[in-house]
Formats: structure tokens, C-alpha cells, sequence
């Protein structure tokens, strides 16, 4: 638990890397300032935090003291920053496919991708406050729920349903041009033998079959547009989603709970009504509400396109990631409020970043060793585990023999197995943004006289699994329930 200064002298954001800063840390805040608990500072001291590695060498400059820690407002700027993909939000430059380059990333600059450089500042935080506590209350909130000490999610984008053929055929000659000739034999036998039946659908049901067998509930993304010729040659929208391959595979998807969410069509980045018409139309199709949303490619303007998505109606994105490598984008593998550059506003939608997925490396990287792949996903996966934050993966379902990688299903099954054994919380991804909206929402109003945190949440919605707060040693808990007061 901590005690925060006024923040009406932070610019929004600051406001915003100080919010994302004390929600990654699980530092309580707490109403009562005279409460004896550790108070937090705001210094002036400006120690340079352009270098973001030599910031983290130097554990971003906290300060630890008898009761307080401190922390340079340059800091919180800069932390504010890199979790809002500021410099992105500015940058001008495109590539091929409209999406604003890796390169303009700054951890990409610095060779800081494969680390949560946010979240790490967020745990130096939470080392201060315990050191600085003395005989002080020290409450963290638990991470996650059932006692687990990290999460995961596993997402699949429904890119492919009808006409496999054309990307077996798309898919055989990217094979040619690495020179994967037993790739490329592996795959013509496996599409001439599945000529009489419709190898996507066979490869969905087996990811569910492979899932149902772990206990794993999965999210989808699926395409709701009408195709066109223009939009199918540009890999866009390829299917009808009122079609018979479409309406088989949401019937599946619903049979086993899986959560159904909009992947935004090319179009929907920048004409941002079009998110409400696919939204309606697949909600529709589904029976049921569509409160998440991945843009198609990754394809997304940083900041624009989120705007689009809240006035939408959407409650979480996940399309922060990025399409031609594997790491943390914002610095984070969490949840953690969408960021308006223009307006300097933190919005309702959530972010939800992407961490890895299987074709940014066999289609950028050029590495088609599946296996290679999945060490990367459970390298990662880990480090998401190291700071008790959330891997957010992506699998295609299309990635199955006939269509060109025939070693695919095998390794996805490898990943559920990896994953599965260290042990996170796994469950839908609106689930778990629901509990972390929940869980930012913590408040204590002071101690009771028996010792016990006066525990509540501000959060606007439920969720049906308890929050809990925790010494640090884990010698006692106390449960509150996730309902607003």
C-alpha cells in the first residue's frame, strides 16, 4: 500500500506512465494519507532517461527512504511514453501495408524488445516501497486469480476458411523462394490429398480438440466484411462470414465457449465506421457480444485507429504487437488503458498487447523450423512470468499441411504443453481484461483495528473471480469482492 501526492502538477502523460507504474507494481493506493504506510514522491531531478537501458541498470532511479520512495517526474514521462507507443503515435512513416514501422519503435531501437522495460520499472517500484516500509503495512494486490502468479491467452485470427487452395498456392511459393524443396513435396501431397475435404476446418476442430484436452478456452478473431476481388488479392477479406465454411466454423467456436471478436478488416484503421458495421454484423451472426477487436495484418494508425475501436463500443484491443518480430511493444505484457496521443487522454478501450505469434518469423524472419518458433513463444512466455504479467499468443489455424506447413500442428500442441506447465492463469482474453480493470480498481481506505486492509475497487464492472490482497511474504490474504462501492 501506498500513499500518492496530488497529481495536478503532472502533465497527462505523466499522469499516465505514474498510473501505469503504480497499477503494474500492485502498490494499493491508499485514501487515508495519515495511515502509516509508505508515502510516494515526486522529485524534479531530471537524470537523463533517454538511454532506457541505462535507466533500468540503474533501477530508473527510484530512491528508497524510512517510509518513502521517490521517483524523477522525467521518469514517469518517460515510462509514459514507451507505454503508449508515443513515438509511434507521431511517426509518419509506412510500410507496405500502412502499418508504421518496427523501426520507429524505440525498444526496437535500443535492442530492448525482448524485455518488459515498463513492468521491470513497476517491480523496482514494488522492491522500494517493501524495503522502505519498516513496520509500516505493506499490501500488495495478487496478480491474478486462484493463487496464480502470471496468465495466458491463447488467440487465433481466422484469416482462411474458403478457396485454400489459392494460399496453398501463395504458400508453396514462398516455399520455392527460401528453397524449402521438402517443404514444398510435404505440402502437395498433403493438399492433393485433401482435395475432397476442406483442410481449414479440419485443422480448427484439431486446435479445439488439442485445447479441450488441456482445459484451455481460447479467443477468436474473425473477419466481417463482404470480400471483393480487390480485398481478397490484397489478403484482406477472403470469406463471406454469412457463408456455409464461416457458419461452421462459428458454430464450432460457439459450441465450445470460445470468445468470438471483430478482426478489423484493411479499412476499419482509418474509417472508423466501418467497426461499428462489422461489430453489428458479427454480434449478430453469433448471438452474442463482440467486445474485442484485432486489426487484420496489425494494420492499425497508433492512437487513430483506437479512437475509431472505443467509439465503436469495443471494451478491449489487442493489435499492439508487432507483425515482424516477437516482444513488447509498449514495454508490457499486461493490460493497460489505450492512449489518445492527439487528445492526451487515457480512453475506456483496454490494451491487451499482443507478445507473440507464429508467422513473425516464418513469413519475416524467413525461419520455418516450427519449433524454433514455439522456444521463442515459451522464451517469452516466461519473461511474461517473471513479472507476473499476461502473454498474450497468436496461433493461425490456416497453419496445417495442405496449406503449406506441415509441421505446424505438432508444435502447436508443444506450446499448449510449455505453456501449460508453468503453470498461468489461462482463460478467455476478455476475461482476463475484465479482471485487471478489476484488479487497477483496488483501493484501501486504511486499517482496521484487527490489522486488516479496508479493501474495495473502483472498477466500473464485475468479475466473477475474487480479487485478494497479499503481505509479500504470503503469509496472509484478505479477499475482496470485485463489485464498485
Amino acid at each position: 500500500m501506498i500513499t500518492l501526492p496530488t497529481r495536478s502538477k503532472l502533465d497527462p502523460l505523466e499522469r499516465y506512465g505514474l498510473d501505469v507504474l503504480l497499477d503494474l507494481s500492485r502498490c494499493p493506493e491508499v485514501d487515508d494519507a495519515g495511515t502509516g504506510v509508505v508515502r510516494f514522491e515526486i522529485t524534479e531531478a531530471d537524470p537523463g532517461v533517454a538511454d532506457v537501458g541505462k535507466c533500468a541498470a540503474r533501477r530508473w532511479h527510484i530512491e528508497r527512504g524510512d517510509g518513502v520512495v521517490r521517483v524523477p517526474r522525467p521518469v514517469l514521462r518517460r515510462l509514459g511514453e514507451i507505454a503508449t507507443g508515443a513515438a509511434e503515435q507521431r511517426s509518419t512513416a509506412r510500410d507496405r501495408h500502412g502499418r508504421v514501422p518496427s523501426t520507429e519503435n524505440v525498444l526496437v531501437q535500443q535492442n530492448l524488445v525482448a524485455e518488459p522495460v515498463v513492468a521491470r520499472a513497476a517491480a523496482e517500484l514494488r522492491d522500494a516501497v517493501i524495503a522502505s516500509a519498516g513496520r509500516r503495512a505493506v499490501t500488495l494486490v495478487a496478480p491474478w486469480p486462484d493463487g496464480r502468479r502470471w496468465a495466458a491467452a491463447i488467440t487465433h485470427d481466422l484469416d482462411v476458411i474458403d478457396r485454400w487452395p489459392v494460399f496453398t498456392a501463395l504458400r508453396i511459393a514462398e516455399l520455392a523462394g527460401k528453397g524449402e524443396v521438402r517443404r514444398v513435396a510435404r505440402t502437395l501431397g498433403s493438399a492433393f490429398a485433401a482435395v475432397s475435404r476442406n483442410p481449414v476446418q479440419r485443422a480448427l476442430h484439431a486446435l479445439l480438440e488439442d485445447e479441450r484436452a488441456r482445459g484451455i478456452v481460447s479467443s477468436w478473431f474473425v473477419l466481417c466484411g463482404t470480400p471483393t476481388l480487390q480485398t481478397m488479392r490484397a489478403g484482406d477479406l477472403t470469406y463471406l462470414p454469412e457463408g456455409r465454411g464461416a457458419a461452421a466454423a462459428l458454430r464450432a467456436l460457439r459450441e465450445r465457449g470460445c470468445e468470438i471478436n471483430l478482426h478489423g478488416s484493411f479499412v476499419t484503421s482509418e474509417h472508423h465506421e466501418v467497426f461499428a458495421e462489422q461489430r453489428r454484423r458479427l454480434a449478430g451472426l453469433v448471438q452474442q457480444p463482440v467486445l474485442g477487436v484485432r486489426q487484420h495484418f496489425l494494420r492499425l494508425r497508433p492512437g487513430i485507429t483506437s479512437l475509431g475501436m472505443a467509439g465503436a463500443g469495443f471494451r478491449y484491443d489487442t493489435s499492439w504487437g508487432f507483425p515482424d518480430r516477437n516482444g513488447f511493444r509498449l514495454g508490457v505484457g499486461d493490460v493497460i488503458p489505450a492512449w489518445d496521443g492527439a487528445g492526451e487522454r487515457a480512453l475506456e478501450l483496454q490494451e491487451a498487447p499482443v507478445i507473440w505469434m507464429d508467422r513473425a518469423l516464418s513469413k519475416y524472419a524467413r525461419v520455418e523450423d516450427p519449433n524454433a518458433w514455439i522456444a521463442e513463444g515459451l522464451s517469452l512466455a516466461r519473461t511474461c512470468r517473471d513479472v507476473a504479467g499476461l502473454w498474450v499468443g497468436v496461433w493461425h489455424p490456416n497453419l496445417t499441411a495442405a496449406l503449406g506447413f506441415p509441421d505446424a500442428p505438432a508444435a502447436f500442441a508443444k506450446l499448449l504443453d510449455g505453456l501449460v506447465a508453468e503453470e498461468p492463469f489461462m482463460a478467455p482474453l476478455g476475461r482476463l481484461v475484465e479482471w485487471r480493470v478489476a484488479r487497477r480498481g483496488v483501493r484501501v481506505r486504511g486499517i482496521l483495528p484487527d490489522g486488516r486492509p479496508d479493501a474495495y475497487t473502483t472498477a466500473p464492472t464485475a468479475t466473477h473471480d475474487t480479487l485478494t490482497l497479499e503481505e509479500p511474504s504470503g503469509a496472509r490474504r484478505y479477499s475482496i469482492q470485485a463489485t464498485p462501492r
